[in-house]
């Protein structure tokens, strides 16, 4: 079998997911690898697909292999995704899978986002192996990997592969302002960080009726704009300092220009079911922040141009952002109702500061960002600094207090004549501070 493999790591050779797959061409020496590096010739990839285009139609099987970046593939990817898409080439009926490495971060975005591309092709999606980045080290992660391919060729042989979605995409008209202005307060200022880049004026008009209905002053950020060298290329020269190896000054950019505003709003028009490779790579460059949550408290809202409704993976990127960086998303503005709701929305969270608490999309990814800073420490100094700061390390072996007392009540509720004895006290005593908050709560006046 001929397995074509679209590297999509910055790292090139030294990619550790590339690794795997080097793995399994040595342990499946009867079938050829054939190895497309296009994290790191991407620039040269988009003057000519001519080559890229010949071996993926030769092969039997596409594999797509790449790190986890920003919830999704890498920029690198992002953008050869969208240039195999454009090159006409004949991939219908063609088998494709994927091996990315991640500590499991949102890697069920990444896979279903180049799974959503690839029916668009109308290729046959065979199930990826997400594998944790040292899982190759260790004995079962060797089995996994040998087990995964296996799997692929049985998938292959018995004409096994996910079934593409039903869903029809519906077409999304121009988009044209028609939102009355409203005048603006002093005190707050938004930025609306914009992909307007082949914008057809759909894009600036939703960004104008947003504007004009939004009560506080607006400033936009064109990316199209900014001259990015490149995407993250994932060599960890910030981890220590903050500073990205790039001389394109993005990193200043961002914290001086954008992320001192009261609130951030991102326009984009949808493309190839994500934000597109120009917001990747502002995404992936954001890596100069590490893992810290520096925005923590600052409300989001989204302007989005396209079949939002239709997009579930990308619509949980989107909730996904916002909770794990612990901002209020204030809403999604698809159309003139939506924009109005979404600009009332930000106003009243730029006032009041409100924030929720996260739900399961935030503390589960904090929670692996957690472990892994701590396990990294030496390494992402910076990280680890502000994740010491900020009351982040909250491992449960802390609260000694809490253990020792579930300790004492479990070897109760185990010892059958005290269980009949208890009655309804276990749940009275469970229920006891909380009641004893509720006595104590008093009438809070509010502006009416």
């Amino acid at each position: 079998m001929k397995i074509f493999v679209i590297n999509g790591s910055p790292r090139g050779n030294y990619s550790t997911t590339l690794q795997t797959v080097l793995y399994l061409s040595k342990c499946f020496p009867d079938h050829s690898f054939d190895v497309l590096n296009v994290g790191t010739r991407i620039k040269l990839l988009e003057k000519d697909m001519t080559d890229a285009v010949k071996r993926m139609e030769a092969a039997d099987l596409i594999l797509f292999s790449y790190p986890v970046y920003t919830f999704l593939a890498t920029s690198q990817t992002h953008r050869f995704v969208a240039l195999m898409k454009a090159s006409g080439a004949e991939l219908k009926g063609k088998y494709v899978t994927q091996i990315t490495t991640s500590k499991h971060f949102y890697d069920v975005t990444a896979h279903r986002y180049i799974e959503d591309n690839c029916h668009d092709m109308g290729m046959r999606v065979i199930k990826g192996l997400s594998a944790d980045m040292d899982d190759l080290l260790t004995e079962q992660g060797q089995k996994d990997a040998v087990s995964f391919f296996t799997y692929v060729c049985h998938c292959m042989k018995e004409g096994i592969y996910e079934p593409a979605p039903r869903a029809v995409i519906p077409e999304v008209p121009p988009y044209t302002a028609t939102l009355p202005a409203v005048g603006k307060k002093d005190g707050h200022e938004t930025v609306i960080v914009a992909d307007l880049g082949g914008d057809d004026g759909s894009l600036r008009a939703m960004i104008s009726d947003f504007d004009a209905v939004y009560p506080y002053k607006t400033r936009i950020v064109d990316i199209a704009e900014f001259p990015f060298m490149g995407g993250c290329i994932g060599c960890f020269r910030c981890a220590g300092d903050g500073k990205c190896i790039y001389r394109d000054g993005f990193d200043t950019f961002l914290r001086e220009k954008i992320q001192t505003a009261d609130a951030i709003v991102v326009a984009f028009k949808i493309r190839d079911h994500s934000m597109g490779p120009r917001f990747k790579i502002y995404d992936d460059r954001q890596f100069c922040n590490g893992h810290r949550t520096v925005t923590e408290g600052m409300p989001f809202a989204y302007l989005v141009y396209g079949p939002y409704e239709t997009e579930q993976n990308l619509r949980m990127v989107v909730e996904g952002r916002a909770e794990v960086g612990h901002n209020f998303l204030s809403g999604v503005g698809t159309d003139a109702d939506s924009i109005a709701t979404t600009a009332k929305r930000l106003a009243y969270a730029v006032e009041t500061h409100y924030v929720q608490p996260r739900n399961f999309f935030g503390v589960g990814g904090m929670k692996i960002f957690r472990d892994l800073i701590w396990m990294m420490r030496g390494l992402m100094k910076a990280d680890h600094d502000y994740y010491r700061a900020h009351g982040v390390y909250d491992f449960p072996q802390k609260q000694r207090g809490k253990m020792i007392k579930m300790c004492l009540l479990g070897s109760l509720v185990r010892n059958p004549k005290i269980r009949a004895k208890m009655g309804n006290k276990m749940n009275e005593g469970m229920v006891g501070p909380y009641k004893k908050v509720v006595d104590a709560a008093q009438p809070i006046e509010t502006n009416k």
